[in-house]
């Protein structure tokens, strides 16, 4: 059974979307359910700190052992910072994805960010658990 933290908001491509300390700014990242899909993580292409996006707009892409998934970006805006751990060590997602594996800290633009999104029921049901 995968680990589906309350408080956070989630996505149907299994992105995550979690308060940071500053208002208005989220840490995102994939699922516990979406690392274990796909598998030992070996390699992340994040943008660049200052990259806009919209909702739902592709932000980089993870690559497992067997397979290679775009990440998509669960809210407008701006990243503010991108998690260099994980150059160094990717599997970071694997073992801990809602603490060191977050992947960008993002500034959201829009005027309710978690609106559309799914809370940790509903994932768990999207998911089937």
């Amino acid at each position: 059974m995968s680990d589906i933290p309350e408080g956070l908001h989630y996505t149907a491509e299994h992105e995550y979307l979690k308060p940071a300390e500053e208002d208005g700014v989220f840490l995102v990242g994939i699922t516990d359910y979406a690392q274990g899909e796909l598998g030992d993580i070996v390699f992340l292409e994040l943008p660049s700190v200052g990259a806009s996006f919209n909702r739902m707009d592709v932000f980089g892409t993870v690559e497992a052992v067997k397979a290679v998934s775009d990440l998509y970006c669960p809210v407008a805006g701006e990243v503010v910072a991108v998690n260099q751990a994980l150059e160094d060590d990717p599997s970071l997602v694997n073992s801990d994805p809602y603490g060191m594996g977050w992947m960008i800290k993002l500034r959201a633009t829009e005027p309710d960010p978690t609106s559309g999104l799914m809370d940790a029921a509903a994932y768990a049901d999207h998911i089937g658990e």
